[in-house]
């Protein structure tokens, strides 16, 4: 679903990525890992069209992408849950999550039960608005208003950052589910070691803006995984 070949990205006149390659495919989670600064933000930024690519090739089910924005990507399939999760505080929870209509068709324009399914509470707080509701809260509805827009590519940026043990638990149940419904390419961004190799099917590990190695979690054990994770 998503090819990256030799993406660079610049703020400026500073070089963030350096020919970052990538290959995530449908029905799997391809987990981006490293410590803070190596660049993970800014290869979904650039992936998502939120920053331009300054080099590179990016390919979504096949179809190369020039240097496309954000929300004619989000319109070929591209879902972001960006890092913070930027809710509209002052929107109800039903308004957040029919801001993804904008990318449907006007006979889409309804919010699906299975959303509900995977997020219950998030039918009992439809008339709440966003900023009232707790960071484990926001987290479900940034993931919720994701789905609106039936994604063939889904970003995730740290979900469990700020997150309670419990929604994290949740959400990874959630992530395994999208991944068994096979029909989407998931691209998890995590710090979190254990969340991230427990739902992984492919490991990236990034070092200075630079892709340091990459595996299939058959090929890595935990602890060798761990290592590489401190080294990076």
């Amino acid at each position: 679903m998503l090819e990256v070949e030799g993406l660079d990205l610049h703020y400026g006149g500073s070089q963030i990525l350096h020919g970052v390659d990538l290959i995530a495919d449908v029905g799997r989670v391809t987990c981006i890992m490293g410590t803070n600064g190596v660049g993970k933000t800014s290869l979904l930024k650039a992936i998502g069209g939120s920053h331009p690519r300054s080099g590179g090739v990016l390919r979504i089910g096949g179809e190369e992408i020039g240097q496309a924005r954000a929300h004619e990507l989000a319109r070929k399939g591209v879902a972001v849950v960006p890092q913070g999760r930027m809710i509209f505080p002052l929107l109800t929870v039903r308004e957040n999550l029919e801001t993804g209509f904008a990318c449907l068709p006007r006979s889409e324009h309804r919010i699906p039960d299975d959303v509900f399914e995977l997020f219950p509470i998030l039918k009992d707080f439809m008339h709440r608005r966003g900023g009232d509701l707790s960071g484990g809260q926001q987290q479900q509805l940034a993931i919720a208003r994701a789905l609106i827009i039936k994604p063939r590519l889904l970003l995730l940026d740290e979900p469990t950052e700020g997150i309670q043990p419990n929604i994290i638990q949740q959400i990874g149940r959630v992530i395994s589910l999208l991944r068994e419904q096979g029909d989407m390419a998931i691209v998890l961004v995590e710090q979190y070691f254990d969340f991230a190799y427990d739902l992984a099917d492919r490991l990236i590990f990034m070092e200075r803006g630079r892709v340091r190695s990459a595996h299939d979690k058959a090929e890595v054990s935990r602890e060798e995984a761990a290592a590489t994770f401190r080294i990076a």
